[in-house]
């Protein structure tokens, strides 16, 4: 039996904890409060004046058609850049895997790519799916397909989408590669031996033990998705072209910061804040059922 673990101090647990309590309540609990006080303001450009409306903010975000398209173009952003980065990190894992040599070398390659900033990211698929200057939009000029993501809103929704995938992959990868190690050899052996082959083996025996590392990736991904790619948006497509890439994080910032709408963007974060507690939220409530923890 464990023995139980008594402090001398009763005061000092709240000592030890202190540091990170004070660092949640000024960085996530202190702002959203701000955010949901505001967001039932009405406040002029300047802050010279403010009106208190109460959810009028609220009616007339939801009212509005181009925010009901970046909820719309959200949505189709989050599942793509999900789906890509997940498949991708899990396919190059077990090839990963595999590797007898050099294992160390290979992984800490395909690690790299999650040092790199948003939008530094962004900047580089930029430059080279760029119509004018890309190399690879050039190749796909040659070969006849009319690459513009500038004018086009369809070919500039994959560009985001791959920018922001590729960045995420190498951090999806590290949880994927550790949950192949904890995966007993003893039970991939004895299918062998009974005659599973390779492919067999993985969707029976593998993925289904990598089920934690799943789910736990699937939130993570989703909410990447929704709040971390705003670097890659900002500097590849700015939102465009005609709002195609403009998300729910992007819009807040447009209208804020750009547009002065204080109030309205104000409503848009306490939306988007509930909309990513309720996702998560689901996730765990339906989503987990299917989760075995051996």
């Amino acid at each position: 039996m464990t023995p139980r673990v008594v402090f001398p101090n009763k005061v000092l647990p709240y000592l030890l904890v202190a540091p990170q309590l004070a660092i949640v309540l000024v960085f996530f609990y202190w702002p959203a409060a701000q955010a949901l006080y505001q967001s039932m303001l009405k406040e002029d450009p300047f802050g010279l004046r403010t009106q208190f409306v109460g959810m009028a903010n609220f009616s007339k975000v939801l009212a509005d058609p181009n925010y009901i398209n970046s909820l719309q173009v959200t949505l189709v952003f989050s599942i793509a850049t999900a789906a890509l980065a997940m498949s991708v990190a899990l396919l190059l894992a077990v090839m990963a895997d595999r590797v007898v040599r050099g294992r160390g070398f290979y992984r800490t390659l395909m690690i790299w790519p999650y040092a790199v900033a948003p939008a530094i990211a962004g900047m580089l698929w930029l430059f080279m799916f760029n119509p004018s200057i890309g190399t690879l939009a050039i190749g796909l000029r040659k070969l006849g397909v009319a690459w513009d993501p500038l004018l086009k809103g369809d070919q500039a929704m994959v560009l985001v989408v791959m920018a922001a995938a590729w960045k995420q992959i190498s951090y999806n990868f590290l949880f994927f590669v550790a949950g192949l190690q904890a995966v007993p050899k003893t039970l991939i052996e004895a299918a062998a031996i009974d005659g599973a082959g390779e492919t067999k083996r993985f969707w029976t025996i593998v993925f289904p033990l990598l089920a934690p590392t799943t789910f736990f990736l699937l939130v993570v991904n989703t909410v990447y998705a929704f709040f971390d790619t705003f670097g890659i948006i900002h500097a590849v497509t700015g939102g465009g072209p005609g709002k195609s890439t403009e998300t729910l994080v992007y819009k807040v910032y447009n209208d804020g910061f750009v547009n002065l709408i204080l109030g309205e963007s104000a409503a848009q974060s306490v939306i988007l804040m509930v909309i990513v507690i309720a996702l998560t939220a689901v996730q765990f409530r339906y989503v987990e059922k299917k989760v075995h923890y051996g």
